[in-house]
């Protein structure tokens, strides 16, 4: 195979999850230290890197559509890396299928990026899926520049091995990342900008370190260790896992102040015998006792969750379960998603695979109870002052749109800048964000 010109520009297009988010950050910063600038938007760059997710059905249909649509009007294509997680599932066969594609990356060596764009340039296409025992995290280059709000992600992999999930072999087994590298990277992204810093894993509360005393602590402890940064005014943190909630991190949610009133904790399905087949190792009594705690701790706090509907064997009453408990917890925010067998999962061989009309109309049934907690919890807050983190500009002259602590969207005219953080009243509620009113204009 001949050489190519070495790239000039490069784009990096994420999908999935907030840790392929934080990933394609990763992997632009370690292409512009290679001295490659990020193509302007709507230019053509020489390098193309779709950083994939597997956790849907026909993701690796979606993969082969972008890399032919990367194809430009002259039959020229730019360099293609497949990264990610159908990167590390499909590997060789990738390359079998795709001869534009000359690198394949897993999300476990996405470090060695600058090295297989060299092989490259010099013509040799590469794979790389391996799960090194070194973390990658070590060759990545020092965060420099951050927006209003940033991802860290402190913890990878998932030992849970739920049956429909692939995470476990895409991601492979829960590893937490050093406590001084966590809290070195968060000064960095507070320097270069960040008020607020969401903390990132597959099971983000199964995250465990020492601490500069050589305490073994939990997330807790991280998340205190980062509230002492004077500049940093918010602290997020997702997905968490029902088993790993431990007294310590309940606490922190009373104790914190940085701590978001805000959490995100996937249940999946309101049948017992549902979550037993999925391996949830939880019931639905435990799961609104741990709510419960959490509660009577932060009785503001806003909950978000996770369900599948259509996991094969599951009746219309099991379904009916489900919607009972999204209308009994109301929930702030919740993600909804049609069962999608992912091949080498058990619950892919499972009897009883639901036909996609009736997973359709479930669906259809249960984000209008969702919808419903969310328009309530909204509504529930106009009269309410609090906060609002600006991250960008509006579409009105001088609008500007944020965060509120519970992570809802709210939009104001004023005087501000992104970064800033605006003393507002809520006002007035939609669906899915909320208008709001500059405390000071209001003193006015």
């Amino acid at each position: 195979m001949p050489s190519a010109p070495p790239p000039q520009t490069f784009r990096v297009k994420s999908f999935g999850c907030q840790m392929n988010v934080y990933d394609g950050e990763r992997m632009g910063e370690l292409l512009s230290e290679t001295g490659l600038t990020a193509a302007a938007e709507g230019q053509d760059a020489d390098l193309v890197v779709l950083n994939t997710c597997h956790i849907r059905e026909k993701a690796v249909d979606r993969v082969y559509s972008d890399i032919g649509r990367l194809k430009r009007r002259d039959g020229t294509a730019p360099l293609i890396a497949v990264a990610g997680c159908v990167a590390q599932a499909e590997g060789e066969e990738i390359m079998a299928r795709a001869p534009s594609v000359k690198m394949v990356i897993g999300p476990q060596a996405y470090h060695r990026l600058p090295a297989m764009l060299a092989e490259a340039v010099a013509g040799r296409r590469s794979v790389d899926t391996d799960m090194p025992a070194d973390s990658k995290f070590a060759a990545l280059p020092a965060r420099r520049r951050s927006g209003a709000s940033a991802f860290l992600t402190v913890q990878e992999g998932c030992d849970k091995f739920c049956t429909y999930c692939v995470v476990p072999y895409t991601r492979g087994a829960e590893v937490s990342r050093p406590f001084g590298d966590l809290v070195a990277e968060a000064e960095r992204l507070v320097e270069g900008g960040a008020r607020e810093i969401t903390l990132l894993g597959q099971n983000v509360n199964a995250w465990t370190g020492e601490d500069t005393k050589g305490r073994t602590v939990g997330l807790e402890g991280l998340i205190r260790a980062l509230a002492a940064l004077p500049d940093l005014v918010r602290i997020r943190y997702t997905t968490s896992h029902p088993n790993d909630m431990t007294d310590g991190l309940i606490a922190a949610h009373a104790e914190i102040d940085k701590l978001m009133p805000f959490l995100h904790l996937p249940v999946q399905s309101g049948s017992d015998r549902v979550l037993q087949a999925m391996n949830r190792s939880h019931t639905v009594e435990s799961y609104l006792k741990l709510l419960d705690r959490v509660r009577a701790v932060r009785p503001d706090i806003a909950l978000s969750g996770d369900f599948i509907v259509g996991f094969p064997g599951e009746t219309e009453a099991e379904f009916a379960e489900t919607v009972a408990l999204i209308d009994m917890v109301g929930y702030a925010l919740a993600f909804s998603f049609k069962y999608s067998p992912r091949p080498g999962t058990p619950a892919a061989t499972m009897d009883g695979q639901i036909a996609p009309e009736v997973m359709d109309e479930r669906l259809q049934r249960l984000q209008a109870a969702v919808g419903r907690g969310q328009f309530a919890f909204n509504r529930a807050s106009v009269g309410h002052r609090c906060a609002v983190l600006v991250e960008r500009k509006g579409k009105l002259p001088g609008q500007w749109l944020g965060k509120t602590p519970w992570l809802q969207s709210a939009h104001f005219i004023g005087n501000a800048a992104i970064g800033d953080i605006v003393e507002v009243e809520l006002v007035d509620a939609g669906p899915n964000s909320l208008s709001a009113l500059p405390l000071a204009a209001i003193a006015a």
